[in-house]
């Protein structure tokens, strides 16, 4: 058997990678092992309950507002240690957070072969996401295999000079995910029965501006009480106290701890429209059908933008309220925006890359691209 290392620290990844070790545990001759870092805690435990996937090693490296730097100078060291005790043959990352950085460059100091899922995403711009854009780049230099989502992706990673031998095109896995998810039904308790705006917001660039974008969702709530504007507020402090105390007083906003992801995908499918400046939920919003607005200068995940399905906010409070109220007040809009195919995936993401893991580790052939 060969030991395929998931390595994973916070609820995105948990989520995207669960799909991954359920089609891994399908393919004869690999075992897949879970190693969490802990990047988050709360967040990370609850995704992981939905898919009831067992833990092989954790980390707990989670400490109160701790910096970058510190977290990855607590996960490099651990994961190298933990990665000989599970005798890892493979090792897999997701996307761009800091743990999939850390644990990509331990392994390749380990001479682990790695695998990028959700590789070769670009926003051109190394301060948005940050450091998300730097560390998928980076990750991307240290790679056995990339398993890049989408086409241009795949194209992102040729002009950066990877072979595109070593690139196999899977679809996004937190496609498969939320198709999973939104089968459950679990709406949130104590929520009125009216047309819901979903809201999250949490990036760390759109720290400082925060304030003006909770007066911006506290007019457009104003204006459009026929909505309520539900905000699972992230656990992240600077989040906390800077949203909080501005949009809790707004009749028709609901603030609420994290949701579990069942919820979370059942509010979001009931949803007319979702606010956010997540990358996930771009393509999570696109799978489900709903239009999205992304409060964010630019986006890696371009498919959406060109097929409709997104539209870019920008971080200007005028340019934000122009474009929600607009959309809010036209429900032909919001309805041409649920038009056509999902550019992310298919829901069979999740085999592919499993299929490229053990055709890496020889065990059968390299897969098709998939072709959205």
């Amino acid at each position: 058997m060969k030991n395929v290392v998931l390595a994973f620290g916070t609820r995105p990844e948990a989520i995207k990678m669960a799909p991954v070790y359920m089609a891994l545990k399908n393919v004869k001759g690999l075992e897949p092992i879970v190693l969490l870092t802990g990047q988050h805690r709360e967040q990370l435990e609850q995704a992981l309950s939905i898919f009831d996937i067992p833990i092989a090693a954790d980390l707990e490296v989670m400490t109160h507002r701790q910096s970058l730097t510190e977290l990855a100078a607590r996960i490099l060291p651990q994961t190298t240690e933990k990665l000989q005790a599970l005798d890892a043959d493979y090792v897999l990352v997701h996307g761009d957070t800091m743990t999939a950085f850390a644990v990509a460059w331990a392994a390749f100091l380990e001479k682990i072969p790695i695998g990028h899922v959700e590789a070769g995403l670009r926003s051109f711009n190394m301060q948005e996401p940050f450091p998300e854009e730097a560390n998928r780049r980076l990750i991307d230099v240290l790679t056995d295999i990339d398993l890049a989502p989408t086409s241009s992706a795949k194209s992102n990673l040729i002009r950066e000079g990877k072979s595109p031998e070593g690139i196999v095109v899977t679809g996004q896995t937190g496609i498969d995910a939320i198709f999973f998810a939104r089968k459950l039904d679990n709406l949130p308790p104590d929520l009125p029965d009216s047309p819901y705006v979903t809201v999250t917001l949490h990036r760390r660039e759109n720290w400082k501006i925060l304030p003006d974008i909770a007066s911006v969702l506290k007019k457009l709530a104003g204006r459009h009480p026929e909505f309520t504007f539900v905000f699972p507020v992230h656990k992240n402090p600077e989040v906390r106290e800077k949203m909080w105390s501005i949009l809790e007083p707004v009749p028709n906003f609901k603030l609420m701890e994290p949701l579990d992801y069942a919820a979370m995908a059942a509010l979001m499918a009931r949803s007319e429209l979702i606010v956010t400046d997540s990358g996930g939920l771009q393509e999570e919003g696109a799978a489900l059908q709903v239009p999205v607005v992304v409060v964010r200068n630019c986006t890696e995940r371009p498919e959406g933008v060109e097929a409709g399905k997104i539209r870019i906010a920008g971080t200007q409070p005028e340019k934000i309220l122009e474009i929600v109220d607009s959309l809010l007040r036209n429900s032909a809009d919001r309805e041409k925006m649920r038009e056509g195919n999902n550019p992310y995936g298919d829901g069979f993401a999740s085999q592919r890359v499993a299929q490229a893991v053990a055709w890496k580790l020889g065990l059968s052939g390299k897969p098709q691209d998939w072709n959205g």
